[in-house]
């Protein structure tokens, strides 16, 4: 590269970093929670790109927390171990057996290895469980069923896959006066002492609402929110939302990721945000561009 190339690439650089500068003053001293995961954290490269974001918000004078998930790590290792896990109605049964194996590896290996990402990038990052600090505390899941023939209802038992019943950020609060990130294991305690499976949009949704934060980023494997024509939605409303449900603009999968947002918009997070985690720097790419690169949720 020439000598006026390199001045060209230089100066382009300063450039992006200057007109960013009114996108990291917006969110100065806000907290920021970000679900990880999809491919994003199973891709190295991407992985990699995400914790030197995170390290750069957290430079900036924004403070992140992270939440991630595990799943296809959590099936790999059940599969070795010869652990069959039911499915019901889509959803994993969780026994005490695998619940220790998703412990293992959400606290274990992942939570680690993110810790180590962002540390090796030049941050500072903790990590956690939900029952750390009683961070996340849990209730079993209830779902309900209808039976096609009788039309009654039956409650299905799903082991020790839980939701959070309260969340106590205290230990978050300590951290966001200092420059330590939290990495978070969506893995709660119950009443009693039982360790529960939370889903990680869920704890990430949860977390969001009790810490005030003034975004949810949720990173998936899709490009955000996409109408019937398969074009993406940039921005709706919480009314616009539930409208998509119900015309089935939004169906399958995409369903309780919006429900997740609506709940922390409506608990008073300023906006929560679904976008593609295949994308290099999108938390960059939507927090410090005018447009953004994924799917915007906020209230009426």
């Amino acid at each position: 590269m020439s000598d006026t190339q390199d001045r060209a690439s230089w100066l382009d650089r300063a450039k992006t970093l200057s007109e960013a500068l009114p996108f990291m003053r917006q969110f100065s001293d806000e907290t920021l929670v970000v679900k990880f995961g999809g491919h994003a954290m199973e891709s190295d490269e991407l992985a990699r790109l995400f914790a030197r974001d995170i390290v750069l918000l957290k430079q900036v004078g924004i403070n992140p927390v992270v939440v991630h998930g595990g799943g296809p790590q959590i099936d790999e290792m059940l599969k070795r171990l010869n652990i069959t896990t039911p499915r019901v109605d889509g959803l994993r049964f969780t026994d005490q057996a695998t619940v220790e194996v998703v412990e293992m590896i959400l606290s274990g290996k992942i939570n680690k290895q993110i810790v180590s990402a962002i540390n090796e990038a030049g941050g500072f990052a903790v990590g956690l469980s939900g029952k750390d600090g009683h961070l996340i505390r849990a209730r079993k899941l209830r779902r309900t069923k209808k039976d096609p023939d009788s039309n009654i209802e039956k409650i299905l038992d799903l082991g020790f896959v839980g939701e959070p019943a309260e969340i106590t950020p205290h230990i978050l609060d300590f951290f966001r006066e200092s420059d330590i990130i939290p990495v978070i294991a969506p893995v709660g305690m119950g009443s009693a002492g039982e360790t529960y499976n939370i889903n990680a949009d869920t704890a990430a949704g949860a977390i969001a609402a009790a810490t005030g934060a003034r975004r949810l980023l949720m990173l998936t494997d899709v490009a955000g929110v996409l109408d019937k024509a398969g074009n993406l939605i940039p921005e709706m409303t919480a009314h616009q939302a539930k409208g998509y449900i119900a015309d089935g603009t939004i169906s399958g999968g995409m369903i309780p990721k919006v429900e997740t947002c609506l709940d922390a918009v409506e608990q008073g997070v300023d906006a929560a945000v679904i976008l593609d985690g295949r994308v290099p720097h999108a938390v960059l790419l939507e927090l410090f561009t005018p447009h953004g690169v994924g799917t915007l949720i906020k209230a009426d």
